[in-house]
């Protein structure tokens, strides 16, 4: 017995990587499967289906059912045929997972627009997309059996740029950042039917060696026994739990996952303050004051995780 045994779950950006991580261990635990990838390269949108295809094999070989998508999430009435494209498969839906992603880094003062609408798109558009679409199906399915309870799952794909910030990504820290903010007000949305939460992957991928290179190294890492450290298969269960029934209690949160450890992060949160004694500041006073708010505050990237703490 699996853990999602009889369940059917869309997976995009399921052709390498993380993506595919999810959508083998998904697989073993029981999942049908949507396969959507449209075969491009991190930084580039042409299309393979092969890239799909070669997953579906390995998910069928798994004892499982599976087919493939190969539409851009970009495209809201082709990321609803996403989900019709399961339902009219296997009946249902019970699971999407957003992870598709592309990168164009770049400093601010040498960004196109086009790079900054591209990036923004794919991340923050085809996760509204989707869970437009999703909770929308949910929300109908669920008013019609109220049995079911929060039966649905949306799990939202997050990154370090989007918590602490990464010189160089102002389009897909930002994305980042927002999805994970928009996990959160959504789980709220739809908690009755659905639970929504997000994921932040520390995993070696095309996207964080090949397209990252100061991150070669470090992605490299392995324990003094061998461990290796940031495989992408060690942060897939945690996307396979939380679209399980036993995690129907966990709404609205985002975690990070690195090779055995699992974090729950909080979002922005005050860490001091000044006040004046009921009377507005005025700028003068404020000029006064500053020096006392800004004395001794913690690292903005605190919580970040060095490669010393990870071989604890």
């Amino acid at each position: 017995m699996g853990m999602l045994d009889g369940k059917v779950a869309l997976i995009t950006g399921a052709g390498r990587g993380v993506g595919r991580e999810e959508a083998l261990i998904m697989a073993k635990e029981g999942c049908n499967l949507v396969i959507n990838d449209i075969g491009g390269g991190a930084t580039h949108l042409d299309k393979d289906v092969k890239i799909a295809d070669s997953v579906v094999e390995e998910c069928k070989n798994l004892g499982v059912k599976a087919i493939a998508n190969y539409d851009s999430v970009v495209d809201f009435n082709k990321t609803k045929g996403m989900i019709d494209q399961a339902i009219s498969e296997f009946g249902k839906i019970d699971i999407v997972v957003n992870n598709a992603g592309i990168l164009r880094d770049r400093m601010i003062f040498n960004m196109s627009e086009e790079e900054f609408d591209l990036v923004i798109a794919v991340h923050m558009k085809g996760t509204f997309n989707l869970t437009r679409h999703a909770a929308a199906y949910f929300r109908e399915k669920g008013k019609a059996d109220e049995s079911l309870g929060n039966f649905g799952r949306i799990i939202n794909t997050a990154s370090d740029s989007g918590l602490y910030g990464n010189v160089g990504q102002s389009n897909y820290g930002a994305a980042k950042s927002g999805i994970a903010t928009f996990t959160v007000i959504i789980s709220r949305e739809v908690a009755k039917y659905a639970t929504v939460n997000c994921v932040v992957p520390s995993a070696r991928t095309r996207m964080t060696t090949d397209l990252t290179p100061r991150m070669g190294d470090y992605m490299k890492a392995k324990t003094p026994d061998g461990f290796d450290i940031f495989h992408p298969s060690h942060f897939a269960p945690l996307v396979a739990y939380l679209a399980t029934d036993e995690a129907k209690g966990i709404n609205g949160e985002v975690f990070r996952a690195i090779a055995d450890k699992v974090w729950v992060y909080r979002g922005w949160r005050a860490v001091k303050k000044i006040s004046n004694d009921w009377q507005p500041f005025t700028p003068q006073k404020l000029a006064e004051r500053f020096p006392e708010l800004m004395k001794d505050l913690p690292s903005k990237r605190e919580g970040a995780v060095s490669q010393d703490e990870l071989m604890k």
